[in-house]
């Protein structure tokens, strides 16, 4: 093999282990960057967040889809008006739950911040895979965002 070849081959191997190999949703502590979940995603993929409202005391579900490097915000389900929730929209009464499920998107993140809650007993769930985000952070602030890896860093 000559030399050439050989540098050739290299540096093909190179792009193989650098390639992609998909998305995952990182829940990573918000002083630290140290990661407690790390879970793959699809485009499309349904990511929530199911918790207790601070004031109301009421069950809480936002609901995002997972588009490239973002979470997209599609849906809604509350059962109070209360501080953060829409109340000035329209929405589906459905066996006592509010839906606010509209066209558009209600809104886009790149990272979503939460503080997970002891009373508001904050549950994260990735498709049908549920996480108890207080057990999983000892209550610890949290950044929740999609990565694109690569095998190099599956490797590491």
């Amino acid at each position: 093999m000559t030399v050439t070849a050989l540098a050739l081959c290299l540096a093909l191997a190179g792009v193989v282990v650098a390639g992609s190999t998909g998305q995952v949703l990182v829940v990573e502590d918000i002083e630290t960057g140290d990661h407690y979940i790390t879970q793959p995603v699809d485009n499309g993929s349904t990511v929530a967040l199911r918790y207790t409202h601070s004031v109301e005391k009421t069950p809480v579900y936002d609901e995002y889809r997972v588009e490239g490097e973002t979470l997209v915000n599609t849906r809604m389900e509350f059962e109070s008006y209360g501080w953060g929730l829409p109340s000035r929209v329209n929405v589906t009464n459905v066996n006592g739950t509010f839906v606010y499920d509209p066209p558009k998107p209600i809104t886009t993140l790149e990272v979503l911040s939460v503080s997970p809650g002891r009373i508001a007993n904050h549950t994260l769930i990735v498709e049908d895979q549920q996480y108890d985000l207080v057990a999983e952070t000892n209550a610890t602030d949290v950044r929740i965002h999609v990565e694109r890896r690569t095998l190099t860093d599956a490797l590491t």
